[in-house]
């Protein structure tokens, strides 16, 4: 059976680390924004390269984060929107198939990989 190739709808590249963005990565939480970051939230973020994304977010889907695959479970009502406008949205690697807040996306549990400038993020 041929195997589908997934399409490739967003890919960024972490730019700048807050210095306390490590920390919530260590409770299983990634914040990403854009360049605009907002000084009260900037510490806290993996800032990336502003990219649109080319189409919806949904369940079943994969985020990829240093090559490392995550299956998203559960989508934020505004994180299409926030990623395409700000660069913005959380990551919850829970598991949760309940999107609590709007802004998160939500990935199985699983361990993160180093995240470091140059990393790139992808969404297939």
């Amino acid at each position: 059976m041929e195997q589908k190739e997934k399409v490739k709808l967003f890919e960024t590249t972490i730019t700048a680390i807050g210095i306390e963005a490590e920390k919530l990565a260590e409770e299983n939480m990634v914040i990403l924004f854009g360049d605009e970051a907002p000084d009260f939230l900037a510490d806290y973020c993996y800032k990336i390269i502003l990219k649109n994304l080319e189409g919806e977010i949904h369940a079943g889907m994969t985020l990829q984060i240093a090559n490392v695959p995550y299956e998203i479970m559960a989508v934020g009502d505004v994180v299409v929107k926030n990623l395409n406008e700000l660069g913005h949205i959380t990551i919850k690697l829970d598991g949760s198939t309940n999107a609590e807040l709007p802004g998160t996306l939500y990935v199985e549990e699983k361990e993160l990989p180093e995240i470091t400038v140059g990393t790139t993020i992808a969404i297939y």
